[in-house]
């Protein structure tokens, strides 16, 4: 049985918690919250164990055997460093830090120790995505021309005009931290390495300081390019589509609702059909539970403690939450210096450092 403790009160309690309940090998025996009598009663209402007022408590506790974590993205590096230093495995959500400097100490660290570590870029884990995945590298559209990534969606943080992490630009959050790091990581989970991009990003009108809307156009190394537009900050919008553009064909990916996970649905077609046919894709994990997020995310875990009882580096791990990272500090520095930036000339100048 792996004991694992979460930091975190409110995604890690209400996500990870049932996710990594649904492994029979894992035993939830901590929460870790800010405060201690809130943390302890959250904890009780569980079935947790313990509920710890501060992080250190929780990653120092010798009946703890792994660590989860659900802060603030600035916050992230310094517990996932400390577990690791006590030889914990460690689960982290997206982004993976609050900047460069953070993520980079992070995958040091998880490289020294040579501990399992995962982070939780979990679109890929649905199953309409995982069939999206199958037919691209069938040759479902054939020679891929281009892709497109349209989300529009108003965010909770914004209906409420509250001033947090998820659209402020510090701390490794706003619209890049919070949406652009996971359009990152599945694009190049469905198309391979980004060679280039260019961003702008873009504000409220009333409040020019908040981050929620990015344009951006990207091109891959094997060729193709991409158009990017994301807001959090659209009333009504149209929701989440990625759309696949080959010679052959057209593959689609698209989700009108307000789950972020649930709600996709997939569609194709091939020359010389006229219109695009919707591939039925079921997934009875899924229906079991209240939240979208909660079956990807526990296939994931699955993932973690493989690895935590058998070895080997799972993914995605620290090691594509720095490439996010560097890829999101690209985006920023394009939008700051006004130019395209080269990731392939990054890349192999990053790769040649000592």
């Amino acid at each position: 049985m792996i004991r694992l403790g979460i930091v975190g009160t409110n995604y890690g309690r209400t996500v990870q918690l049932p996710a990594f309940r649904a492994d029979p090998r894992c035993q939830v025996v901590a929460l870790a919250g800010s405060d201690q009598a809130r943390t302890a009663e959250l904890a009780r209402a569980a079935g947790v164990a313990k509920g710890y007022g501060d992080w250190r408590a929780l990653v120092e506790d010798a009946d703890v055997q792994a660590v989860a974590i659900a802060t603030l993205p600035s916050l992230q590096a310094q517990i996932a460093i400390r577990a690791l230093e006590f030889g914990k495995p460690v689960f982290i959500e997206k982004p993976m830090a609050g900047d460069l400097a953070a993520a980079r100490a992070m995958l040091q660290q998880a490289t020294v120790s040579r501990l399992p570590t995962m982070i939780d870029f979990n679109f890929h884990q649905t199953m309409n995505w995982q069939r999206a995945k199958k037919m691209l590298d069938a040759g479902a559209v054939g020679t891929l021309r281009h892709v497109t990534v349209h989300w529009h969606v108003e965010s909770r943080a914004i209906q409420m005009r509250m001033r947090n992490w998820k659209i402020m630009g510090d701390d490794g959050g706003g619209v890049l931290g919070n949406f652009i790091s996971h359009c990152f990581h599945y694009l190049e989970w469905f198309c391979g390495p980004i060679a280039g991009l260019s961003a702008r990003i873009s504000g409220l009108p009333d409040d020019p300081e908040l981050e929620t809307t990015v344009a951006m156009a990207l091109r891959f190394q094997a060729g193709p390019l991409c158009s990017l537009s994301m807001s959090c900050a659209s009333f009504l919008g149209a929701g989440h589509r990625i759309e696949f553009f080959g010679e052959d064909g057209t593959l689609v990916l698209h989700n009108p609702g307000v789950d972020y996970m649930r709600g996709f649905e997939l569609f194709h077609a091939k020359r010389p059909a006229a219109a695009l046919e919707r591939i039925a894709v079921i997934d009875p994990v899924d229906a079991q539970y209240p939240e979208g997020r909660i079956a990807p995310v526990s296939r994931l875990a699955k993932k973690f403690f493989d690895a935590i009882e058998s070895g080997g580096t799972p993914t995605p791990g620290f090691a594509e939450g720095y490439r996010v990272q560097r890829l999101m500090d690209a985006a920023r520095r394009s939008h700051n210096q006004g130019k395209w930036i080269d990731f392939s000339a990054e890349d192999a100048s990053h790769e040649s450092a000592p």
